[in-house]
């Protein structure tokens, strides 16, 4: 806890940390371009602090009340600000087609926010090792992740002509001639009945998307078709 050293030490040092630390996560969400920038995790950092720094000075502003009754308790105030911050972290998750984004911004509020409850209740050591662990995480492993071998997810999307041959045959052999595979194959038709729909999670070890392009525009029965890659 934060002793009698000053105001100083007390107050507007646990502030200064969380808005730096806020701002440093906040600037590398900002630069990517995610939902959630700069003021926002700079908001949450420093609400966390104030909350946090109000439930361990709660003596001094219950001046009316008798100290023997008085329980400081900054468990409590920490569990309330992280389930608050949930409801907050589910707003920046959204679901687009078959990919769900925003999962690693709201893991960085939620960051954001234990960082600011340990500023706001003076465990610096842990707080400023938190902040750099935090930004190595998002910035240094990014390289790292893009350097590691793995499968690339693509969501497709394909509407093929309603008439002929049912279209999953010929779009799983195009699949496979593209070494790309598709574990589960969702059909819909579209409510003027002139087109079947295909869509898919696509996984592939290189990055097939554009001969895959190339061979649904050549394909006469395809009318519209849409391919995102997954990311964050």
């Amino acid at each position: 806890m934060v002793g009698a050293a000053g105001p100083f030490i007390e107050y507007v040092l646990p502030v200064a940390g969380s808005v730096l630390a806020g701002a440093a996560i906040g600037f590398e969400r900002e630069y990517r371009g995610r939902p959630a920038g700069l003021r926002t995790h700079i908001l949450v950092s420093l609400a966390s602090a104030l909350l946090m720094l109000a439930a361990v000075h709660q003596v001094r502003w219950l001046t009316d009340t008798p100290h023997d009754v008085i329980r400081i308790d900054p468990v409590r105030m920490a569990h309330g600000i992280l389930t608050g911050i949930g409801f907050l972290c589910g707003g920046v998750i959204f679901r687009n087609g078959l990919s769900v984004h925003g999962l690693t911004t709201a893991a960085s509020l939620w960051i954001t926010s234990a960082l600011g409850t340990l500023y706001g209740v003076g465990f610096y050591g842990l707080a400023i090792g938190g902040t750099f662990a935090t930004l190595l995480v998002l910035t240094l492993l990014r390289v790292v992740d893009s350097r590691m071998p793995k499968i690339a997810v693509l969501d497709v999307a394909v509407a093929y002509r309603r008439e002929g041959d049912p279209p999953e045959p010929a779009f799983r052999e195009l699949l496979a001639s593209l070494d790309m595979t598709a574990p589960t194959l969702g059909h819909r038709l579209h409510a003027e009945g002139q087109a079947i729909e295909l869509t898919a999670a696509l996984h592939s070890r290189s990055a097939a998307a554009e001969e895959l392009v190339k061979r649904l525009c050549a394909d006469p029965r395809v009318v519209a078709f849409e391919i995102n890659p997954r990311n964050d």
